[in-house]
């Protein structure tokens, strides 16, 4: 499509150099060239009918190569959106994040899309076109990373006050990282044996966090917001707000508003004590 756009700019520039040139006779502003006609059929018809029929057929073959693998594909992931973040399954694997899609590279992965509530967009432009996530319908895509890296993605369907903080991580990992992170991924975290982690663990489950986050291996298991399982290994936080960093996690916590206003987790009162031990214990779920 480039190169022929390019030829077209090419040649009516040429015909608009052609057209203001000094003209070489004098002739009657009444007289009509004798190629007028031609020009305009030609080149107002029947060259735009080519043109654009070539690419018409052009654009639906790759369309339908695009809509299905080379290959099967070798992992389904199923994403859900939420006003405004992303759930992420791994239904054959039972492993369930949030924001990052961690995929193996050079290899088909199937994503079944849905929404939890309006209408969202998956797009991952280095990576595939957009596809809708439309209310009470599952719509299917296929994405594939060839070189390992970290692929930013976009909510590109408006879906709120937050609909630019609507963002995730698509993380290909080369075959044994993926193997690896996934191995990982399904175990519970490690119990902490270090006291402030202890006093994190301890603030955790007995705080409001327990009505929305999950983690593994504890008491919490709510289903409103992300899994928080393995959190300390994510990208961001807030689903692309802010880095997953320990000072950006204090402000999350302490008043999410802030950072991302209109989104439904509240703040949450802790001391200064405990809040340091929350901290350390979310960042070392890995």
């Amino acid at each position: 499509m480039f190169a022929v756009s390019a030829a077209v700019i090419l040649l009516v520039t040429v015909l608009i150099l052609v057209g203001i040139r000094p003209r070489l006779k004098a002739r009657s502003e009444l007289e009509t060239p004798p190629w007028s006609k031609a020009l305009m059929v030609g080149g107002g018809v029947i060259f735009p009918v080519v043109v654009l029929s070539v690419l018409w057929v052009l654009t639906l073959h790759d369309m339908s190569a695009l809509s299905v693998p080379a290959t099967s594909p070798a992992l389904t992931v199923n994403v859900i959106g939420h006003q405004w973040w992303w759930e992420v399954r791994y239904p054959t694997q039972g492993v369930v994040t949030a924001n990052d899609v961690h995929i193996p590279v050079g290899q088909p992965v199937r994503l079944n899309l849905t929404t939890a509530d309006v209408n969202h967009s998956f797009w991952v432009p280095q990576l595939t076109a957009k596809t809708d996530m439309i209310a009470g319908r599952l719509n299917t895509m296929w994405l594939q990373a060839d070189k390992p890296g970290v692929y930013r993605g976009q909510c590109a369907e408006y879906c709120g006050l937050q609909h630019a903080n609507m963002i995730f991580y698509v993380v290909a990992d080369a075959r044994v990282a993926f193997a690896r992170w996934m191995s990982q991924e399904r175990q519970p975290p490690v119990q902490p044996s270090d006291p402030t982690l202890q006093q994190g663990q301890q603030a955790f489950v007995t705080s409001a966090c327990t009505a929305c986050h999950t983690i593994q291996g504890t008491t919490a298991n709510g289903r409103v917001g992300p899994d928080l399982t393995h959190f300390g290994s994510r990208v961001s936080i807030g689903a692309g707000a802010v880095p997953n960093t320990a000072g950006n996690l204090g402000g999350w916590i302490i008043d999410s508003q802030s950072i991302k206003p209109g989104n439904i987790m509240p703040p949450i009162q802790v001391d200064a004590r405990q809040l340091q031990a929350l901290i350390q214990y979310l960042e070392s779920l890995k």
